[in-house]
């Protein structure tokens, strides 16, 4: 198995790409903990996976509830090894002057604060070991950017080159960090980034800009991170990895 013997924390992994990555990282051995803001969600996916994996209600705007999700990760399995950062926030798709401070607040607290807690948690203690792997989920968003999510599309760019930024000053330390870039996928966040129905003849306008003509899966996400967290990729760090069908191409 390529986790065995690991411990990760995986946000935002109630549902959509954190779920499944939660359960893969299961499957290839690694010990989970789960930490969500549904914490039903949460203790669903746990349930699923069984003893390897642990439930926690989780805002991760919040610095406390980032060190209670690591205090559990330590107390119930003993480390931290991985950190996926992958639970994120959208406002809806439409004109940027429409949208509200609270809403623009909410999705840099969500996707570019949360990473400043999750890091700010876990370093210390991935130092003093020589060893880590940090995991942002970033977008193509902030790569290829579309109209109508621009403060979305900024955070998002921030957590991109935040990643590459951290890379290059943890590398002594021996801690990597990558970020994935998803395409659009079929998630709960979907609807807001259409802002349009979610029907059929929709959809297919977006599928439409992605070359190999369909949305991402949880599954393709969750693939690269088990890649990125694996001794196969003990090499690499500071890579903007678009999952996307071709879409940034």
């Amino acid at each position: 198995m390529r986790l065995s013997g690991k411990v990760a924390i995986v946000t935002g992994a109630a549902s959509g790409f954190g779920a499944e990555t939660a359960r893969l990282y299961a499957k290839e051995g690694a010990k989970v903990v789960i930490a969500d803001l549904n914490l039903a969600g949460a203790e669903k996916v746990a349930a699923e996976i069984g003893a390897s994996a642990v439930a926690i209600k989780c805002d991760v705007s919040k610095r406390p509830d980032i060190d209670a999700a690591v205090n559990l990760a330590v107390s119930k399995f003993g480390s931290v090894d991985i950190v996926v950062n992958n639970a994120g926030f959208t406002h809806k798709n439409q004109p940027f002057l429409n949208v509200d401070e609270a809403t623009f607040d909410r999705c840099f607290d969500v996707n570019v604060k949360a990473i400043y807690h999750m890091i700010n948690a876990v370093v210390p203690m991935m130092r003093a070991k020589k060893s880590g792997c940090i995991i942002n989920v970033g977008s193509t968003a902030g790569i290829r950017p579309r109209p109508g999510l621009s403060w979305y599309n900024a955070s998002k760019g921030a957590a991109n080159l935040l990643s590459k930024s951290l890379a290059v000053e943890l590398a002594p330390d021996n801690i990597r960090v990558n970020v994935i870039c998803p395409v659009m996928g079929d998630t709960g966040m979907l609807g807001d980034f259409m802002g349009v129905p979610d029907t059929p003849e929709n959809r297919a306008k977006f599928i439409a800009t992605i070359p190999m003509g369909r949305l991402s899966t949880p599954r393709d996400i969750a693939n690269a991170a088990v890649f990125l967290a694996s001794e196969e990729a003990s090499f690499l760090t500071g890579v903007e990895l678009p999952v996307d069908g071709g879409r940034t191409v």
